[in-house]
C-alpha cells in the first residue's frame, strides 16, 4: 500500500517535469512583414469659376412724405386780430395777407405824422411862391424844403411800423393750421398760421452706411405711394452726419407736385438706382461664415489649398446673390465648403451647369 502512494508521486513528479521541458509550449509564429496603409486621399470639393461683371444696382426703401417748407407766420407786433382772411386749407402765395394786427397808437401815429406832412407841405408851396415871384430870398426857401423832408421820413417810419401789424404768407403754399381768432390780442413772436409749401414735395428715406456707398444727389428715383400712385423723382439731399440714434443717413427724394396732390406724412415705397459695381453670382448655398464670423465664400488657390475670401452684398435675389470682394476666374467651392477649412488641401471638381 505504502508502495503503490509512491509509485503515484513519482509518476506527477514525472509530469510536471515532462510540461515544464516544453514539449506542450507553443511555438512562435514568424514575424509578419509590415504592410503599407494607402494615402488619404483629399476631400473632394465642386468649384465654379468666378464671372465678374459690372451690375447695375438697385434699392427699395419704404419711407414718407414731407412736406418742402413748414413754416409758422409769426405776429411781428402787437395788436389785436382784425382781419383773418385764410382758414385751414387756404392756398395762398407768398406776401399774401394773412392777418391784419390793429393798434390804435400806431394808427394815431400814422395819422399825425400823415397831418404834419400836409402842413410842410402847405408851408413850403407858400414860400416857393413868394421865392418865384422875388418877394422872398431863396436861401429861404431850403430851410421850409427839410422841414417838409423830416415830416414825410416821419409818416414813412410811422406807417412801416403800422404795416407791421400785417401778417404775410412767408411762402407759397397751402394753410395748415390758423391758431389765431379774429378779435384775438397778440404779442410779438406770437404764432399766427402755419404755412407748408408742397410743391415740390419730398419722400424721406433712411439709409444704412453700408448702403450709403453709390448714392448721389441728382440720381433718378422712383416712388410709390401708399395708394398705389407711381411717381417720378430725383435725389436732392444726402444727409452727411448719422442719426444718433439709428445710426443712418436721411435721404430727401424730391417729387413735382403741382397740382398738390401728394399729401404729407403718407408711406411711400422708394426705389434709388445705385451706380453698377463689379459683381459676382453666386448660390446663395455658397455662402459661408469665417471663424470671425465674416460673411465671405471659400476658393481653392494655387496648390489646391482651400482660402476663406470675404465678400459685400451688391444684390440679393431669391435663389442666388451678387456679391463683390471676388478675383475673376477664383474657383468659389459651391458644395462642400462647410466640412473644409483655410489652409487644407482637397481635390477640387468642377461642377456642371446647366
Amino acid at each position: 500500500m505504502l508502495w503503490s502512494r509512491i509509485t503515484a508521486v513519482l509518476l506527477v513528479i514525472a509530469s510536471v517535469g515532462w510540461i515544464a521541458s516544453g514539449v506542450f509550449a507553443k511555438k512562435e509564429a514568424p514575424p509578419v512583414a509590415a504592410v503599407a496603409q494607402p494615402e488619404a486621399k483629399p476631400f473632394q470639393v465642386s468649384v465654379l469659376p468666378a464671372v465678374v461683371e459690372p451690375r447695375s444696382r438697385k434699392l427699395t426703401l419704404s419711407g414718407r412724405t414731407e412736406a418742402d417748407v413748414r413754416t409758422t407766420a409769426i405776429a411781428r407786433a402787437s395788436g389785436v386780430v382784425t382781419e383773418l382772411p385764410v382758414r385751414r386749407g387756404s392756398v395762398v402765395k407768398q406776401g399774401d395777407v394773412i392777418a391784419v394786427l390793429s393798434d390804435e397808437a400806431r394808427e394815431s401815429n400814422v395819422q399825425q405824422a400823415q397831418a404834419r406832412v400836409e402842413q410842410r407841405q402847405k408851408e413850403y408851396d407858400a414860400k416857393r411862391v413868394l421865392v418865384e415871384s422875388g418877394n422872398l430870398a431863396k436861401l429861404g426857401l431850403a430851410q421850409y424844403e427839410a422841414d417838409l423832408k423830416g415830416a414825410q421820413a416821419q409818416l414813412a417810419s410811422a406807417q412801416a411800423e403800422r404795416d407791421r401789424g400785417t401778417v404775410l404768407a412767408p411762402v407759397s403754399g397751402i394753410i395748415n393750421e390758423v391758431p389765431a381768432t379774429l378779435g384775438q390780442s397778440l404779442q410779438p413772436g406770437a404764432p399766427v398760421a402755419e404755412v407748408m409749401s408742397l410743391d415740390p414735395m419730398l419722400a424721406v428715406v433712411e439709409i444704412s452706411e453700408r448702403r450709403l456707398t453709390g448714392v448721389k444727389v441728382g440720381d433718378r428715383a422712383d416712388v410709390r405711394l401708399i395708394g398705389g400712385e407711381d411717381v417720378a423723382g430725383t435725389v436732392r439731399f444726402i444727409s452727411n452726419r448719422a442719426s444718433p440714434q439709428t445710426r443712418t443717413y436721411r435721404i430727401d427724394v424730391s417729387l413735382a407736385n403741382p397740382e398738390r396732390k401728394i399729401a404729407d406724412g403718407v408711406t411711400a415705397e422708394v426705389t434709388l438706382y445705385l451706380a453698377p459695381v463689379n459683381a459676382t453670382k453666386v448660390a446663395r448655398s455658397a455662402l459661408t461664415f469665417s471663424a470671425e464670423g465674416k460673411l465671405g465664400v471659400r476658393i481653392v488657390e494655387e496648390g489646391n489649398k482651400v482660402t476663406f475670401v470675404p465678400v459685400a452684398l451688391v444684390e440679393d435675389q431669391t435663389d442666388f446673390i451678387y456679391v463683390s470682394g471676388i478675383a475673376p476666374g477664383a474657383q468659389i467651392i459651391v458644395q462642400g465648403q462647410d466640412f473644409v477649412k483655410e489652409g487644407q488641401s482637397v481635390e477640387p471638381v468642377p461642377m456642371k451647369q446647366g
